[in-house]
């Protein structure tokens, strides 16, 4: 079954808002570059759009009815939003889940060191990563450091045109015989993705030197001085930010430089973190562009820790879903714990994530007649998992029947995929989490080249039209 090109469909109408659409996202993937950026961008976003935040509600003893708008947030890492349809929660939701998390690199806890004339911050890396992609290239460091007085505070480095950024050395190709040989699993090794953040040193005069080690010797450590110590000093100054405090800091390494246009064309977006906030993107637009008017309440729920099995407080698995809904059907009258069980059982969801894109380049790792291409549209993966569909939601044919006709209905470009050949690897999703209220579940989403890389590749058309399906699910009365 072959299916349709996306651009051969798009007159110029199409064409504009496409355009219109995908600047919107590039915009997005440039101010969420970590879960906490992605909050602040989504909830700024979503409060023009007249949405409330469910705890002030249930704080001033308000209810609920058709047509509100209101969002929970949990630990600035996670977000539920809803709009409450015609229809009684006890029918179930139409839900939108993603998730906003991205490979990456973070600092640890005790990270300040120096070595061979060189400051450095060591690090763990998050989420499944090619170890070697991340040397030798710009990268910027993001997130917070909390003080022991509870002020938090912002750091981003690496982004404006001005500012410095950050890199993790690679050794030279000259002396590299013995690496070469090396797996690629093991040419960079974990604890050699420490990230360089200086290297000139300070020097200190007679007196300044006896003033600091005497502060030093008053506080029982020892005085620091040459380029270890030139980084305090500028910590100190920059962010009032003491060594100790890299004890309640998360700080997260990231590629630096915006997301850009691909190819000659401009046709394709290259940028860092597109697993999976190009669906959590798309998901929250469809969120803001739906009708006033829905006959089932409209969700979309985006979490953090996906890349790491969706564990914590902000990942799938903890109760914080459950727990607003259960807010929320309380705030319209409808709460009894049966009542929160039926309305989970009876929702329909998109578990939307990204799919591998076809790459002929690597064609050997592909099942070329059941992959997704760039530029055909929104990819329905029916399961995902890895060997015998291992760790799978498997969506139910009539689901799928069904949602193959609203898309169908709306003219909306969409093919089916699965993660490469069967037994070359595999992955997994949100989706069997949810799945686990007994819910329609099926992972969907945009087709991506290089995922997991720091810089990966999606085609503009593609995220149209999952933008276009995920309004038309919403839209859509449920099963």
């Amino acid at each position: 079954m072959e299916r349709k090109v996306t651009w051969e469909t798009y007159d110029a109408g199409h064409l504009e808002k496409m355009e219109k659409l995908n600047q919107e996202y590039r915009e997005f993937l440039d101010n969420g570059k970590t879960e906490r950026e992605c909050i602040d961008t989504i909830v700024n976003t979503i409060e023009t759009e007249g949405y409330r935040e469910l705890e002030s509600v249930i704080a001033e003893g308000g209810k609920l009815q058709k047509g509100d708008k209101v969002y929970s947030v949990c630990m600035n890492k996670s977000i539920a939003m809803f709009q409450i349809g015609e229809k009684p929660l006890t029918e179930g939701m139409n839900i939108l889940g993603a998730h906003i998390d991205s490979p990456r690199i973070d600092v640890k806890q005790n990270p300040l060191y120096e070595d061979g004339g060189f400051a450095y911050l060591d690090t763990h890396y998050y989420g499944g990563v090619k170890k070697y992609q991340w040397v030798a290239l710009p990268l910027a460091l993001h997130g917070v450091v909390v003080k022991k007085d509870g002020t938090t505070i912002e750091v981003n480095v690496g982004e404006n045109e001005d500012d410095p950024v950050f890199f993790i050395s690679d050794l030279l190709v000259h002396l590299a015989g013995e690496q070469m040989e090396k797996k690629a699993s093991k040419v960079i090794e974990g604890e050699a993705l420490d990230l360089i953040v200086g290297s000139k040193p300070i020097f200190l005069s007679k007196e300044e030197k006896e003033k600091r080690e005497k502060e030093k010797d008053e506080n029982k450590e020892k005085a620091k001085e040459g380029v270890m110590a030139g980084i305090l000093d500028i910590l100190k100054e920059s962010y009032d930010m003491e060594e100790e405090d890299f004890l309640s800091a998360e700080l997260e390494i990231v590629p630096a430089g915006k997301a850009r246009e691909a190819g000659f064309d401009r046709s394709m977006i290259l940028g860092y973190g597109q697993d999976d906030r190009v669906c959590a993107f798309t998901s929250m637009r469809a969120m803001l562009d739906v009708g006033q008017s829905i006959e089932k309440t409209l969700c979309c729920i985006l979490v953090d820790k996906e890349e790491i099995g969706s564990v914590g407080a902000t990942g799938m698995q903890s109760r914080f879903f459950e727990n607003a809904v259960a807010e929320l059907m309380n705030l319209t009258g409808e709460y009894s714990e049966l009542n929160v069980r039926r309305c989970l059982a009876r929702c329909c969801m998109l578990s939307s994530d990204v799919s591998a894109g076809y790459d002929p380049s690597f064609a050997s790792c592909f099942e070329k007649k059941n992959s997704a291409f760039l530029g055909k549209g929104m990819v329905f993966n029916k399961f995902t998992g890895s060997r015998g569909k291992s760790g799978s939601n498997d969506a139910n044919a009539e689901y799928i029947a069904y949602l193959r006709r609203i898309m169908d209905e709306k003219g909306i470009v969409y093919q089916t995929a699965e993660l490469g050949k069967v037994d070359v690897g595999g992955g997994g999703t949100i989706a069997y989490i949810l799945a686990e209220y007994g819910m329609n579940v099926i992972d969907s989403g945009v087709p991506v080249l290089n995922m997991h890389a720091p810089w990966e590749a999606t085609s503009k058309a593609d995220v149209y039209e999952t933008y276009r399906g995920y309004i038309a699910f919403a839209e859509g009365a449920g099963m």
